[in-house]
């Protein structure tokens, strides 16, 4: 395998492959980035057995080949050259990389032990790449980081009526963001797929203005441009959702979204080691209040229509505020309950996306 080209071209390639790279011990192939060049068209694929992210770029190809290259060596030595076009000559067990004066050889990893991938089917729906990147935006950031609790860690793509639904929970949170007019899955299925690899996604979206989605009984394929996605599904059954979210809320407060960002942000200074921050809830304003012990306290106020009783509720501030964040339109509203029942974040004007929050019980 023998080719040319432009530093930067080949350095961004490496970096998308290289996101899927994992570092497992005792799994050489896996630490690898497997390259195949054929005419000048070159291919770049990680994997770690969960995910694996593929690119195609364009050289200047003189030998096809494949092999499968250190990813981390490889892409700190191609970073550091001067900017212009770099020559890969791969033979035998060992990869050349030149440049300028420059001129590194570093050794191949077994092609043997790098894992075979699979081929999903032809059947494939097309999606509006910003669309989607909107709603994983506003829905991922809910999933779990706890992998002792996997399907908590996935996000739900499920059929609704008139499109697609997608769902993550960490059990603190809930995050649900409806599609229209997407056609994904048949009626009454779902699907559940790594909230990591759907991180990825959002990180290629800007590659296309679509997005092909396969789905197979064990893995679904996102494809972007010149970017393709395998990742696994988790298996098991996803928690009941719609029981978790109230029917009915007495308790309806509307604010601007930018001006609650703000205060919020602000009094979240004072919310250290996981203090929570209090919504003082009366007619006309929100009092946004953060007291931690030999530290400090923090108060301000934000005005807001209210219909309800008078309210005192707590919640942890970063998911108040990463919820308040996803949200569109100027305007929010937050209904609650009580201080101890799930309250929601909702834009006003639009039912697409909810946003789930639990309390805090503070003293």
């Amino acid at each position: 395998m023998k080719f040319r080209c432009e530093r930067d071209v080949i350095v961004e390639a490496l970096g998308i492959a290289g996101r899927a790279v994992s570092g497992r011990g005792g799994m050489p192939g896996l630490a690898g980035v497997r390259a195949e060049l054929t005419g000048d068209t070159l291919t770049l694929t990680g994997s770690d057995l969960d995910l694996t992210i593929s690119i195609a770029v364009t050289v200047s190809g003189e030998s096809d080949g494949v092999a499968v290259i250190p990813a981390r060596l490889a892409t700190d030595i191609v970073k550091a050259l001067q900017p212009g076009a770099v020559s890969f000559a791969a033979a035998d067990e060992s990869l050349s990389i030149a440049a300028g004066r420059s001129e590194f050889s570093i050794r191949l990893i077994a092609g043997d032990e790098f894992p075979q991938l699979s081929e999903l089917g032809s059947e494939s729906v097309s999606l509006a790449s910003e669309q989607l990147a909107e709603s994983l935006k506003q829905v991922v950031l809910a999933a779990s980081s706890d992998d002792s609790r996997p399907i908590l860690t996935g996000v739900l793509l499920a059929a609704e009526a008139d499109g697609l639904r997608l769902v993550a929970t960490d059990s603190f949170r809930l995050a649900m963001r409806d599609v229209a007019g997407v056609s994904v899955l048949d009626e009454g299925q779902s699907v559940l797929i790594p909230s990591r690899a759907l991180g990825e996604l959002n990180r290629i979206l800007g590659q296309g203005e679509t997005v092909e989605l396969k789905l197979g009984e064990r893995e679904a394929s996102f494809e972007v441009g010149d970017v393709k996605l395998i990742t696994r599904l988790i298996e098991g059954e996803f928690p009941n959702y719609r029981g978790l979210i109230p029917e009915s809320h007495p308790n309806l407060l509307t604010v601007d979204r930018a001006a609650l960002l703000d205060a919020l942000r602000r009094v979240k200074l004072l919310a250290r080691e996981s203090t929570p921050i209090r919504l003082e809830i009366t007619d006309g304003s929100v009092e946004l209040v953060a007291i931690t012990q030999d530290v400090g306290t923090a108060r301000e106020s934000v005005e807001g229509g209210y219909d309800g009783n008078d309210l005192t509720v707590a919640f942890n501030p970063q998911f108040l505020l990463e919820g308040i964040e996803v949200a569109t339109g100027d305007e929010i509203t937050l209904a609650t309950i009580d201080e101890l029942k799930p309250a929601v974040v909702r834009s006003v004007g639009s039912d697409e996306f909810l946003y789930l929050i639990m309390p805090v019980r503070v003293s």
